[in-house]
């Protein structure tokens, strides 16, 4: 489970390093590092729980996790991969009370949790920061629109050669990316079956556009990939 990291603690950090935060006035500072915490997550956790009462907005500081949609009979479906410097459950903040999603840590997760009346607070004072945000909110919803299309129009072969690309997105920080992933979650991007990504993952292999090694997955041809998914 997670664990507060008090200021006596040597992962202990005091201030919010992302560029947004270098906007607000010194007595703005000090109303979001009064009401933040510092928690650590461990690999599994979940960081939010689709439903559950939010009184906490998330800023991700290291790490990586899964932003998903619980759906019914246990089946998820994942809608992105929350990097370092993000925020989590903004909409908290917008509109209702509750996480309209859940997400669980990939890796072990370094993590502020600030009051969300806080920020709203610091947002209703401070323009620049309150644009910064909504801008942050809109690039959030649009992923979800991309993601919508994505499902709503392309085929399981389109689908899994976008997923595998948007994962691959992130291997120059992170090499072990694909290390992390089953083939349920590559499954859960795609929004189809474990059983038909393990066997278009094989077809990709044997058609020389991506390599399989174990659990990691190497592109080979990355353009290739592109064709497909732009085809759907």
């Amino acid at each position: 489970m997670m664990k507060t990291i008090l200021e006596t603690d040597n992962d202990f950090i005091c201030d919010i390093q992302a560029p947004c935060f270098q906007m607000l006035l010194p007595e703005e500072v000090a109303l979001v590092r009064g009401s933040k915490t510092q928690v650590l997550f461990r690999k599994g956790d979940n960081l939010t729980k689709q439903g559950a009462f939010a009184s906490y907005v998330l800023f991700i500081i290291s790490g990586l996790a899964i932003q998903y949609l619980e759906g019914d009979n246990s089946r998820n479906y994942n809608l992105r991969i929350i990097k370092p410097g993000e925020f989590v459950g903004l909409s908290a903040v917008f509109t209702k009370n509750t996480f309209n999603y859940s997400s669980v840590a990939l890796t072990d997760c370094q993590v502020f949790l600030v009051e969300k009346d806080a920020i709203a607070k610091v947002i209703k004072q401070n323009g620049m920061f309150g644009f910064t945000m909504i801008t942050r909110y809109c690039e959030q919803n649009a992923n979800l629109f991309d993601t919508l299309r994505t499902v709503m129009y392309k085929q399981m072969n389109g689908r899994i050669a976008e997923t595998l690309l948007y994962i691959d997105g992130f291997k120059n920080d992170n090499p072990s990316i694909f290390q992390l992933l089953s083939r349920k979650d590559i499954a859960d991007f795609a929004g189809i079956s474990t059983e038909s990504t393990v066997k278009l993952l094989k077809s990709f292999e044997k058609d020389g556009l991506i390599e399989l090694n174990e659990k990691d997955i190497h592109v080979v041809n990355h353009n290739g990939l592109l064709e497909i998914s732009k085809k759907g």
